[in-house]
């Protein structure tokens, strides 16, 4: 069976931690699974603390009050994130509250009298039980906002020994609603408790009102990053990585209006590996999402995949410590992005080459060296036999699944070995990106074993988490 693409229009339905540099071979765990010891927490941030003495005096923050923008859709909100954990806030990062004027908004004025800065926690609003619902009534659980925000201070202070790294939170996304209903074009439909539309308007209400209350309280304020969790409702979207960059160049308009800053406000986008589900298929969105990356370097970044995470039930939706983690890795990126001013780029393919039956394909590896990750089963299989030793990789040759017979890590590269020669036609090679039609126990349909060895804990969750492979497809070019 050759994979199938997708259409899909609207889917319904305080600790050590530290910085990436030393070698771990701890890999992430769900959710039952227990988290990296104290000790060897403790063993990691002291390690990074020493590499990272020279970075004192050249990390600042660029404002005292650091806006991150998140939007998306049901994983942007916390969708089925309960129970709630980050309900304490460890550091002084802070989000708006709306005060008496939760009941009465929209309209949205920022100069209302009832908004004030409280401390960032779980969850940011009070919990809607509506579908679909905009803002302000548009969380549904735990979001990764806390746990980002906290991975972002820690990672500060420990570069930095007393420093402090305030962010400020506005999450805007709407619960399953399409690219369309998030920007800037969107038309908002008032229907009171399943209302749509609103999320850019409230990207710029939250935006005015947060710089007029930094004001007032002699704080400086600017935008630091933009987060959009999203695209299982375009998963059939063959335009939607223009999309992104649209909306990209459109915040970073109208933000730097409201804020007056003038650097460039980067965009992160990690991609969606639950939907389609079905033997198959592959998502537009979830190559979109990578390639995004690829193509605008700097400006809008690819986290990675998230396969990685543990999922609720229905295998979409993550789960309180999926959303916690998430958030942790989003922190790492806006710290080298925006903190060290590093152009982070995820473990990504940088090329693809064939020589009669074996394929190798070259990585960009964040932390050396690349390692086979047994913590999920070995995906397809049973869909697609012929990539069952594959580990994640799939061969196709005009269009039709090769039998890979094995594949090893070579220094930055894997080597694929393949039942036939593949320089015969037009061959591609992919990674997570075909589904197998079941899902994996507690995650997704979509998923593979390579991994690096960036020695992040989480903050929040005290659990180690590599840069798990993106998912890709890309063609394989013929060795000279």
């Amino acid at each position: 069976m050759s994979p199938r693409v997708y259409c899909l229009s609207v889917l319904a339905s305080v600790a050590p931690l530290m910085v990436a540099g030393a070698c771990s071979s701890s890999p992430p765990v769900k959710e039952t699974a227990p988290a990296a010891s104290t000790d060897a927490a403790v063993a990691v941030a002291e390690d990074a603390a020493s590499a990272d003495a020279s970075l004192d005096g050249r990390v600042s923050s660029p404002w005292d009050w650091v806006g991150i923008v998140g939007t998306g859709q049901s994983l942007a909100v916390g969708a089925h994130g309960t129970p709630i954990n980050a309900t304490t806030q460890p550091y002084h990062n802070l989000a708006l509250s709306l005060g008496a004027a939760l009941d009465t908004i929209p309209p949205f004025d920022p100069t209302n009298s009832a908004l004030s800065m409280i401390p960032l926690v779980e969850p940011i609003r009070p919990l809607t039980e509506t579908y679909p619902s905009a803002y302000p009534l548009n969380l549904y659980g735990e979001t990764p906002h806390t746990a980002m925000g906290s991975q972002i201070t820690a990672m500060f202070q420990q570069a930095i020994d007393g420093g402090d790294f305030v962010t400020v939170h506005t999450v805007v996304g709407e619960n399953g609603q399409p690219m369309s209903v998030i920007d800037k074009t969107a038309v908002e439909v008032d229907d009171g408790g399943t209302s749509t539309g609103r999320a850019y308007a409230a990207t710029l209400f939250e935006a005015a009102a947060i710089a007029r209350l930094a004001k007032a309280a002699n704080k400086t304020y600017g935008i630091g990053a933009i987060v959009i969790t999203h695209g299982e409702s375009d998963a059939g979207n063959g335009a939607y990585e223009s999309e992104l960059v649209e909306l990209w160049q459109d915040y970073n308009q109208d933000l730097a209006a409201i804020t007056g800053q003038t650097s460039s406000i980067p965009m992160l986008v990690s991609q969606q590996e639950s939907v389609p589900q079905g033997m198959g298929f592959t998502s537009a969105s979830t190559l979109a999402e990578w390639q995004v990356g690829i193509d605008h370097p700097g400006d809008i970044i690819c986290s990675g995949p998230k396969y990685q995470y543990p999922y609720y039930t229905d295998n979409i939706h993550l789960t309180t410590q999926g959303y916690e983690l998430l958030g942790e890795k989003y922190a790492e990126v806006f710290f080298n992005k925006v903190v060290l001013g590093q152009n982070w780029q995820p473990l990504q393919p940088i090329s693809a080459s064939a020589a009669g039956n074996v394929v190798t394909v070259q990585f960009n590896v964040p932390v050396a060296p690349l390692v086979w990750d047994d913590t999920f089963p070995s995906p397809h299989p049973t869909g697609y036999p012929q990539w069952t030793a594959g580990r994640g990789f799939e061969v196709l040759l005009d269009g039709s699944p090769v039998t890979i017979d094995s594949v090893a890590v070579v220094g930055n590269s894997v080597q694929i070995t393949c039942g036939s020669d593949v320089t015969a036609g037009e061959a591609t090679v992919g990674y997570a990106y075909t589904a197998d039609g079941a899902p994996m126990p507690g995650g997704t349909a979509r998923w593979g074993n390579l991994r690096d060895s960036d020695a992040l804990v989480g903050a929040t969750t005290h659990v180690a988490q590599p840069n798990w492979c993106v998912s890709f497809s890309m063609p394989i070019e013929q060795a000279e």
